[in-house]
């Protein structure tokens, strides 16, 4: 995130701001696991002074994204194998969840709307090169989608919140050779099987690309 998309608003108290920059930072790649992160450099970036930026990355460290070393300070949190598994075991039994109620509770408007990103799925899909970031644009799309077919407030908030450790980290397993498309080949199956109601389809193949995300990720690890 480039220090001019910093836009003062006054109805957003300046922490908040500071908060969603350095998250934002974390979630896209540009701060990645192990990157120190300087309060007086960002407060000169930034033009603040380091009381927000303090505060923000409290928040941050409560939350998971960053930790306070010794002799070192503040940096982003690298996730250990162990947590990496449990997360993908979580969002394994509610995204299955959330495709089964979507499939349950599509509507033909829903329908619509699911079979416009499955022809976008396609066109990235006989493409020779994939665009990381269409894709990664295009995942999130496809999943808010979904997860928002479930209609199930809290079961939304709870995958939400998960991604966003997921996408922190996630790139990783993309660089495993033939993940990419394979991961895009999974996505157009979901909300195929959503689209047409199946639900027993649907959560069956969930539960196959959380499987084969994380395989993907533990093998990105160990090269």
């Amino acid at each position: 995130m480039q220090a001019d998309a910093w836009v003062k608003e006054e109805l957003s108290p300046i922490r908040d701001k500071v908060y969603r920059y350095i998250k934002d930072m974390i979630l896209n790649g540009e701060l990645v696991a192990g990157e120190r992160i300087v309060e007086r450099e960002l407060a000169d970036k930034l033009n603040i002074s380091r009381t927000p930026i303090r505060e923000a990355l409290f928040r941050l460290e409560s939350q998971g994204f960053v930790k306070t070393l010794p002799r070192k300070g503040v940096v982003v949190s690298k996730m250990s194998t162990e947590e990496i598994i449990e997360i993908f075991t979580i969002l394994s039994s509610l995204e299955s969840l959330a495709v089964k109620l979507a499939a349950t509770r599509v509507t033909e408007e829903d329908k619509a709307k699911l079979a416009s990103q499955i022809e976008e799925i396609e066109k990235l899909l006989a493409r020779d090169d994939l665009d990381t970031k269409h894709l990664t644009d295009l995942h999130i799309d496809v999943n808010e989608t979904i997860y928002k077919l479930a209609r199930s407030p809290r079961l939304y908030e709870m995958l939400h919140s998960l991604l966003e450790y997921i996408q922190a980290f996630a790139t990783v397993g993309q660089e495993v050779p033939g993940r990419l498309r394979k991961s895009l080949e999974e996505h157009r199956a979901i909300a195929i099987a959503v689209q047409s109601g199946d639900s027993e389809l649907a959560e069956h193949l969930a539960k196959i690309h959380i499987a084969n995300s994380k395989a993907a990720y533990l093998e990105a690890l160990q090269t």
